[in-house]
């Protein structure tokens, strides 16, 4: 697969009303693009069964692989996974495994806990999927064709991730060249920064200030699979802060100490 491509599902009201901050978009665009799939789209949608289903067929037919997050819990509001099984047509049932390795599970705790009809809700599937478990939970995640869904929760959902990405077929994976410098304007450096772009358009070349207490400056940016087009890229670009008096420093800005 030479062009894949991803899109992100964040699903929940909590992160629409601003409960709950997303923690799930960036080491997922993170971690894709280090096997080359780019996250080409993310949505925050609410829980809301008919978008859910619209949603996740609009999408799933446009992107090599699409990924949720959120919404598999026990309680009434976890409506993802069978909201899943309306979009691919199935029906919604126990996955017996996955209630047998959960039920064996519950029993080792100290205390027992009791696999009660709540906790039966994250071994319910849609037919035909396959259970995505990680080191975690026993609750698990599933696949349904190019589909992952995954748990909102950040540690549950990157070591679902870590299960799921193996199984992916990337591309070549996403690298980047980083140049800042202090005291550089991005007012100033426009025009020959889109010319940078536009020489290479196989590249993504963006900007992002930094402001930070002793000098606030520019970070640019090229990613893109071409290596030899991303040194380019970069020695253009440290070329450029040079003709505008600047002195370019190599990578990203340190982070801004803690006030």
């Amino acid at each position: 697969m030479t062009d894949p491509t991803a899109c992100l599902l964040i699903i929940g009201n909590e992160v629409l009303s601003g409960r709950t901050r997303d923690a799930n978009l960036q080491h997922l665009a993170t971690e894709l693009g280090k096997v080359g799939i780019p996250l080409r789209e993310a949505r925050v949608i609410p829980d809301v069964p008919e978008t859910i289903v619209a949603t996740v067929n609009d999408v799933r037919a446009r992107f090599t692989y699409v990924f949720t997050t959120g919404g598999i819990g026990p309680t009434h509001d976890d409506i993802t996974s069978e909201c899943i099984a309306r979009a691919f047509g199935v029906p919604w049932e126990v996955h017996e495994e996955s209630r047998r390795l959960m039920e064996a599970d519950y029993a080792r705790r100290d205390p027992p806990v009791s696999m009660n009809a709540a906790r039966l809700r994250m071994a319910t599937l849609p037919r035909g999927a396959a259970p995505v478990v990680c080191k975690e939970t026993s609750a698990p995640g599933f696949r349904m064709e190019n589909v992952f869904v995954m748990a909102g929760v950040p540690r549950i959902m990157r070591s679902m991730l870590e299960e799921i990405i193996p199984t992916l077929e990337g591309g070549r994976p996403v690298l980047q060249r980083a140049v800042h410098a202090d005291g550089l304007l991005e007012g100033n450096i426009a025009a020959a920064l889109e010319a940078i772009q536009a020489k290479h358009p196989e590249l993504d070349v963006g900007s992002y200030p930094y402001y930070r207490n002793g000098g606030n400056g520019v970070a640019l940016v090229a990613k893109g699979t071409d290596e030899a087009a991303l040194d380019a890229a970069a020695a253009e670009i440290t070329a450029m802060i040079r003709e505008f008096g600047k002195e370019p420093v190599q990578g990203e800005p340190p982070p801004a100490a803690a006030g």
